[in-house]
């Protein structure tokens, strides 16, 4: 049939109600991206986190995060330094110490002496909750140590909570002999059990333990594989309407 015979063979047809159309390539970007909060999401909910010792510093009235470990640091005389036994996920989450950085308080009994420096520490072993299995968290407690002028927060923390444990790459596993057992270990955001993997260890990150990764795919290739897709997709349809 020539088109001119079309045209006449549909000249006395009423048009039928125009239907809506979704473009293929909006529909596809609009599913991606649901694809990638959902998987966020669910990244969260499964999100794991890491059993350690964080390392803290005094700043007045509050605590701040170390930004050295404290094998590296070395406070002058007079300041505070907090370590804090928790699970979490990064530097973000960690829990501090639950007591205020108060060397006045901490140190009141301890005079200033030529020679040396003072330091006062807040060691905080956390709650049951993020005790390792079968063991109890001791008490919060503080000291105030009395070091070399020169000597770093890991040498005043050993001045007074022996015995320490580090591991095979110098990182801070117990103070005063807790946790008995374990060093930075991953713990499932489910049911709170030890994972046999241990994080990895950042510049002057912490006293012990890493950020590390969830199982799965990430969001990020997720939405890179749509990205190749919507392409794919816009390639076939751009093809369509030149024919």
């Amino acid at each position: 049939m020539s088109p001119a015979s079309q045209e006449t063979a549909g000249a006395g047809r009423t048009p039928g109600p125009a239907r809506p159309r979704v473009p293929l390539v909006s529909l596809l970007a609009a599913l991606v991206a649901a694809s990638a909060v959902l998987l966020g999401g669910a990244g969260g909910a499964e999100a794991a986190g890491y059993r350690y010792w964080s390392f803290w510093q005094g700043n007045g009235t509050t605590w701040e995060y170390a930004t050295q470990g404290p094998s590296l640091l070395r406070p002058d005389d007079g300041t505070v330094q907090g370590f804090r036994f928790a699970v979490s996920e990064d530097s973000g989450d960690a829990s501090q110490p639950r007591r205020a950085p108060d060397f006045g308080a901490i140190c009141a009994d301890t005079p200033a002496k030529d020679g040396s420096k003072r330091v006062a520490l807040v060691i905080d072993a956390g709650t049951a909750a993020d005790a390792p299995d079968g063991e109890e968290p001791p008490a919060l407690r503080t000291a105030c140590a009395r070091v070399a002028p020169d000597a770093s927060s890991a040498e005043a923390l050993a001045a007074v909570a022996k015995p320490l444990r580090y591991d095979s790459s110098a990182m801070l596993c117990a103070i005063s002999g807790y946790p008995k057992s374990g060093c930075g270990e991953q713990v499932s955001g489910d049911s709170g059990s030890a994972e046999p993997s241990a994080p990895a260890k950042t510049p002057g990150d912490r006293a012990g333990g890493g950020e590390g990764d969830g199982g799965g795919p990430s969001v990020g290739l997720v939405v890179g594989i749509g990205a190749v897709l919507l392409l794919g997709v816009a390639a076939v349809v751009q093809a369509r309407r030149r024919r």
